[in-house]
């Protein structure tokens, strides 16, 4: 089951620039929650400070405090042991292009020592299934590449190989920007089922999108969290002018 995210006074900056100014919010478990915003906003930056991702970068630093469920990550947790709590799926899919499906799926998994053969075929079916990708390539697990899949495929294989470390929080940036319609549709479907299971937190430009998949929405501005609240509050009655302006294409 997924947990809930508890985020207080978050600031990040790489090198001087200060990308993320206080941020404060409270996500809620087995929801899916939309970040919406222009470019540069800080959208992308405040997801990889769930997961720790933001350190990965020498000149970038944090301050503040990320709960996830009881675990305060920022204090006495190691990155990988929060990276096994906290899933990402990125923008652009990214399978390891010299490895079977089944490997892509069992790679997490193997990192962490797992070795009995017959729970792993379990696990990645029961991953390829909850991605909706089984019936798809479950004649080809082990003859086929990740990357002849095509790049709807992929990026499911990307969640299913997220999924097979059991994680708690699925964070997702820009899922669906580079695919055609249909497997973005297949991927909103995928969130809507997920999330039953899992807490999501999805980065999208697209309005729409995150007016169909996700339960609460934030907007970010400049490096603030302008205004978080339901869905649909934000999209018909936002408490703030300038989320009204972003919503309306008034500016960004």
């Amino acid at each position: 089951m997924g947990v809930g995210i508890e985020v207080k006074e978050l600031n990040a900056w790489y090198g001087e620039t200060h990308t993320l100014r206080s941020i404060s919010l409270k996500i809620p478990a087995n929801h899916a929650t939309a970040l919406i915003g222009p470019s540069g906003c800080g959208k992308s930056t405040f997801v990889r400070c769930l997961n720790r991702m933001h350190e990965t970068n020498p000149i970038a630093r944090v301050t503040g405090s990320v709960k996830i469920g009881d675990l305060d990550i920022y204090h006495g947790v190691s990155p990988v042991v929060i990276r096994r709590r906290i899933g990402m799926v990125f923008q652009l899919p990214n399978p390891f292009p010299t490895m079977s499906i089944f490997d892509n799926v069992a790679s997490g998994l193997r990192l962490n020592g797992f070795r009995n053969k017959k729970a792993l075929d379990e696990i990645v079916e029961r991953s390829l299934r909850r991605a909706a990708l089984w019936d798809e390539v479950k004649d080809d697990l082990r003859r086929k590449s990740g990357a002849s899949l095509s790049g709807g495929q992929q990026q499911r294989l990307c969640i299913a190989r997220t999924l097979a470390v059991d994680p708690e929080v699925l964070l997702m940036d820009e899922p669906a920007s580079a695919l055609d319609p249909i497997s973005t549709a297949k991927i909103e479907d995928l969130i809507f089922e997920l999330k039953s299971e899992y807490t999501i937190v999805i980065v999208t430009h697209n309005m729409q999108q995150a007016a169909r998949v996700a339960e609460n929405t934030g907007f970010f501005l400049n490096g603030h969290l302008v205004e978080f609240d339901a869905t649909t509050k934000i999209f018909t009655n936002p408490s703030d002018k300038r989320t009204e302006d972003y919503i309306t294409g008034r500016f960004g």
